[in-house]
C-alpha cells in the first residue's frame, strides 16, 4: 500500500472511528440533556444529516471530477474540518435547534468529503491490489467502530457527555491534519515523476 493511501486511510479511520464513540449515545444525549429533546427528535436529526449529505454529494461529485488534484484535496480537508467541529457544537448545545444546525454542518461536510475522498482513494489504488486495499480499509474501520462504540458509552456514563464530545472532536481534527501529509507526499512524488518523464523524453529525442 502506497503512502498516499495510508494517509487517506489513517485520516478516515480517525474520523469514522471517533464518531463511533458518540453514535450509540446521541439519542440518549438528545433526550436527557437538551430542551425539547426526545427519541423522535434524534431520528429527525439523523434524517436531516442524511438529506443534506445526499443533496450535496451527487452534484458536487460531478463537479469535483473535473477539478485539479490540489482543489480536490482542499475540498476534502474543508469537508473533514466541518465534520470535526460537529462534536464541539454538541458541547455548547442546550436546545434541539443547535443539534439541527450541527446535523446540517455534518451533512455539508460529509457531502464534500465523501465523494472527494473516494475519488482520491481509487486514483491511488495499487494495481492488482485493489481488493486487498479496499478490504484492509473496511476491516480497520469496522474494527475501530466496534471498539469505540463500547468505549464511547463508557466515557459518557462515567465521565460525562462533554468529555466524550471533546475527545471525538480532538481525534477528528487530528484526522484532518493528517490530510496535509497527503498533500506534501503527493506533491513531492508528482515532481519526481514529472522530472523523470521529462528526462526520459529528452533522452529519447536525443537518441533519434
Amino acid at each position: 500500500m502506497n503512502k498516499t493511501l495510508k494517509f487517506l486511510m489513517i485520516s478516515d479511520v480517525l474520523i469514522l472511528t471517533s464518531f463511533g464513540l458518540i453514535d450509540p449515545i446521541l439519542a440518549i444525549f438528545f433526550k436527557e440533556n437538551l430542551i425539547g429533546g426526545s427519541i423522535f427528535i434524534a431520528g429527525l436529526a439523523g434524517m436531516t444529516f442524511l438529506l443534506v449529505k445526499s443533496a450535496i454529494q451527487l452534484p458536487f461529485s460531478k463537479w469535483v471530477d473535473h477539478s485539479s488534484y490540489k482543489k480536490r484535496l482542499k475540498w476534502l480537508i474543508a469537508g473533514s474540518f466541518l465534520i470535526a467541529i460537529v462534536p464541539l457544537i454538541y458541547i455548547f448545545a442546550k436546545h434541539v435547534r443547535m443539534i439541527f444546525i450541527a446535523q446540517i454542518i455534518h451533512g455539508i461536510g460529509s457531502g464534500l468529503a465523501y465523494p472527494t475522498w473516494l475519488g482520491l482513494w481509487v486514483t491511488h489504488l495499487d494495481k492488482k491490489q485493489e481488493s486487498f486495499e479496499w478490504s484492509m480499509y473496511s476491516t480497520i474501520t469496522g474494527l475501530g467502530a466496534a471498539f469505540t462504540a463500547a468505549v464511547g458509552a463508557a466515557i459518557a456514563e462515567y465521565i460525562g457527555f462533554n468529555y466524550t464530545f471533546m475527545f471525538v472532536g480532538g481525534i477528528s481534527l487530528i484526522g484532518c491534519f493528517v490530510l496535509f501529509k497527503v498533500d506534501t507526499k503527493v506533491r513531492r512524488s508528482r515532481k519526481i515523476n514529472s522530472s523523470y518523464h521529462k528526462r526520459r523524453k529528452l533522452i529519447k529525442n536525443h537518441t533519434r
